[in-house]
Parts: C-alpha cells; sequence; structure tokens
C-alpha cells in the first residue's frame, strides 16, 4: 500500500483516542479478573472497530478469540492489516445467535444537527443523531440476539448522550447496566457500562 492509500484509509477510519483507550482499558481489566465458566473459547465481537485498536488490545491481553466488525470497508481493511478477523457488518446483523460471549461497542455518540448529511465514513463514525443515540438505541434492542446466556455488553457512552436514558433502554431491552470505567473531560465524562442479564 503507498502513502496515499494510507493516508486515505486514515481519513475514512476513525482513529484511537482517549473513548477507545477507555473502553479497551476496561474490557482487558474484566475479562482478565472474571472467572469464564462457558465450554471452549471465549468469543469477543467488537462491533464498530475503526482502526481495529479495542479488537486489537482485547486479541494481545487476553485469551479469547476476537472478531472486529464494521459497516465502513475502508476500517475492515485497516483491522485485518493489524492481523485482525474482521467483517463488514451493521452492528450484529450477520452474527449468529447466541455465537458470543462478549460485545464491545464504542458507538458513534456524538449530537448532531439533524439537517447535517452523513455524505463521508468519518462523520458516520463520529455522528450520533440529534440526542446522540441514533445507533446505540437500535444496538441495544438486537445485541440481546447475539449473546451466548451468559454474555456480557461493554458499551462507552457520553454524558452527551444521557447516560440515564441510556441505561434505561438497556433496561428495556433486557439488561442491568453498572459502570465500570469512567473517564471526565471539561466538556463531557465518558462511562463504560458493562450490560448483563
Amino acid at each position: 500500500m503507498d502513502l496515499s492509500e494510507r493516508r486515505g484509509l486514515e481519513t475514512n477510519v476513525y482513529q484511537p483516542a482517549e473513548d477507545s483507550e477507555l473502553l479497551a482499558e476496561a474490557v482487558c481489566e474484566r475479562l482478565s479478573s472474571d472467572s469464564y465458566s462457558g465450554d471452549g473459547e471465549r468469543i469477543v465481537l467488537e462491533v464498530g472497530t475503526g482502526s481495529g485498536y479495542v479488537a486489537d488490545r482485547i486479541a494481545a491481553e487476553t485469551d479469547a478469540r476476537v472478531i472486529a466488525s464494521d459497516l465502513n470497508p475502508h476500517a475492515v481493511r485497516q483491522a485485518r492489516e493489524k492481523g485482525l478477523e474482521a467483517v463488514r457488518a451493521d452492528l450484529v446483523s450477520p452474527f449468529a445467535d447466541e455465537a458470543v460471549d462478549v460485545v464491545a461497542f464504542n458507538p458513534p455518540y456524538l449530537p448532531t444537527d439533524p439537517d447535517t448529511e452523513w455524505d463521508d465514513w468519518m462523520e458516520r463514525a463520529l455522528s450520533g443523531g440529534e440526542d446522540g443515540r441514533a445507533i446505540i438505541d437500535p444496538f441495544l434492542s438486537k445485541v440481546d440476539r447475539v449473546l451466548a446466556p451468559d454474555g456480557v455488553v461493554y458499551l462507552l457512552v457520553s454524558s452527551l448522550t444521557d447516560v440515564d436514558t441510556v441505561v434505561e433502554r438497556a433496561g428495556e431491552a433486557g439488561f442491568s447496566a453498572a459502570a465500570v470505567a469512567d473517564h471526565s473531560f471539561p466538556f463531557e465524562t465518558l462511562t463504560v457500562l458493562e450490560l448483563f442479564r
């Protein structure tokens, strides 16, 4: 791949930032400290992998099999270049029922003006719609299907998206929620929620 192709990938793919680091640390810490009792290897799905940073950290720091997914074909390509098992997917649509033990997701969560057009991949990676939950809400309604019976979800949310509303929506989808990590900035607080049944 030449330099212009590399720059094209980087401008079309969400690169690691503070939210990526917080999610990766939280998931790795939780997976390292829990006592997994399932049969066979534990399978972790990272939805919306972007650059593959979070999936790569989980693969390197735990004994789980990690699958990275993203709707953005540039992101899938970048994740594969890191040696990750990566597939193009809209949220959890192509995955089998009860197929994964853990789902990690750093969704697009920035509230955006409804008149803003989604005209490129970076905007799709960042824009959470008018209330910041345009991707979170459908994810919460669909993720239960792919989780193994004792499966958990690690969802990164921002104070800009109203964490209490996200917890309420998770409850409506059959999950209990606990905050397992957070980091405050002058303009927002990022929180990793652990969702479990």
